[in-house]
């Protein structure tokens, strides 16, 4: 009963906000109007000197592409919603393999900061996942920081579960540690929604971890016979170790979605759709803005 409740207050509220939607969304549209000629200039590219990531330098040795056989079949989810200069939310996840806890204060030292939401069945993160391995090994020598989360159900997913990833985590030397969200509050704090997710944060001084990339590892996926690179990531790494500004013309991450509690996907989309049109009536649509509405709600 109290469910049908809620899920009729929402509604509502969404019928409510409904008209303001779309009165703002000419507005909004204008406001987002986003030039891909402007990707070109030099304002968004970083030094051509710099160094190539061991992916790079394996595709330019060797430029033919193997033929590949996996058929993937998986719903594919792009990731959305998040805007760029949204703060870093605090977390605390245990390691699996380690037993160590993690929390966002423990990577405060290093002046940037990769979150990767991944999984160990997914075939969009297989596809990645030794690569992903050498490209974040290569950039935690020059100071970023990394941590990857798993935040799938082992109700749906057994293979997803603590036990397996510390498993996972050992064969492929994980240089990073690879975290377990249980309870997928820390996904939903972080607005994520498929595997394999990025998501680079920069730090200025005491300022907190502001986002400033969340975008694609690069444009390969399976089946699709395009080299690994790590090209997209790569560049807005370089560009944060460097103090340049990273273009906010990104590539969403496509991948499998998170796999969500069973009976929660439902209740989510509900408050998911009443606070969005919440945040859109009052004209503010950042992720802050939404994890505050959705608290009520919850």
């Amino acid at each position: 009963m109290a469910i049908t409740s809620t899920a009729l207050n929402l509604a509502s509220i969404a019928g409510g906000a409904r008209a303001c939607l779309f009165s703002h969304l000419a507005g909004t549209l204008a406001k987002t109007n986003i030039s891909t000629t402007s990707f070109a200039s030099s304002k968004w590219i970083c030094s051509s000197k710099m160094v190539l990531n061991p992916l790079q330098r394996g595709c330019a040795k060797n430029k033919t592409v193997p033929a590949r056989k996996l058929q993937v079949r998986a719903a594919r989810t792009e990731s959305e919603g998040v805007s760029l200069g949204f703060r870093a939310p605090n977390f605390e996840l245990p390691e699996p393999l380690t037993g160590k806890t993690w929390k966002l204060e423990d990577f405060e030292p290093y002046p940037a900061l990769l979150v990767m939401f991944i999984c160990n069945h997914c075939p969009f993160v297989k596809h990645l996942k030794k690569d992903i391995a050498k490209l974040t090994n290569f950039y935690m020598k020059k100071g970023l920081a990394v941590a990857a989360i798993s935040s799938n159900s082992v109700a749906t997913h057994p293979q997803d579960g603590p036990e397996l990833m510390a498993e996972e985590a050992k064969i492929l030397s994980y240089p990073f540690p690879y975290l377990y969200d249980e309870s997928q509050e820390v996904a939903q704090d972080f607005g994520a929604v498929c595997t394999p997710e990025f998501f680079l944060f920069k730090k200025d001084g005491r300022r907190p971890f502001e986002l400033v990339y969340h975008g694609q590892f690069d444009d390969s996926r399976p089946s699709n016979n395009v080299p690994i690179t790590g090209r997209d990531l790569s560049l807005a790494i370089d560009c944060v170790l460097s103090g340049q500004p990273v273009s906010p013309v990104q590539k969403p991450s496509v991948g499998c979605s998170i796999k969500w509690h069973p009976g929660a996907k439902i209740m989510n989309s509900l408050v998911t759709t009443a606070v969005s049109f919440l945040c859109l009536q009052c004209s503010n649509s950042s992720l802050e803005s939404f994890q505050v509405q959705k608290a009520r709600f919850s």
